[in-house]
């Protein structure tokens, strides 16, 4: 077994010190299709959970029941908070992961 010396003490020449993940010769493209599917399917289901909490409070309000109307609004707050998560997080993920590189 071969050793190296380096600043923080001796360490095996055949352990590589910076392995970075890779993707497959050509599956980018797929992988790249994928996440913008959904993304897309996120963004739609915004929009249909903001429809429904919408619809919740009209017939809540039509119908005389006002625990349709506030789930309705509750409905919209969580589509709101949800909508700056999906902002918010892919950053918090990325500054938590780096680069992905181990060493």
């Amino acid at each position: 077994m071969m050793l190296a010396a380096s600043a923080a003490g001796v360490v095996p020449a055949w352990i590589p010190l910076k392995v970075c993940p890779k993707a497959p010769p050509g599956a980018q493209q797929y992988a790249d299709d994928i996440t913008g599917y959904v993304l897309w399917a996120v963004i739609i289901l915004f929009a249909v959970g903001v429809i429904v909490a919408i619809g919740a409070i009209v017939a809540g309000r039509i119908f005389n029941m006002p625990h349709a109307s506030k789930a309705g609004i509750v409905g919209i707050f969580v589509v709101v908070l949800a909508a700056i998560a999906f902002v918010v997080a892919p950053g918090i993920v990325d500054s938590i992961l780096g680069n992905g590189c181990i060493g």
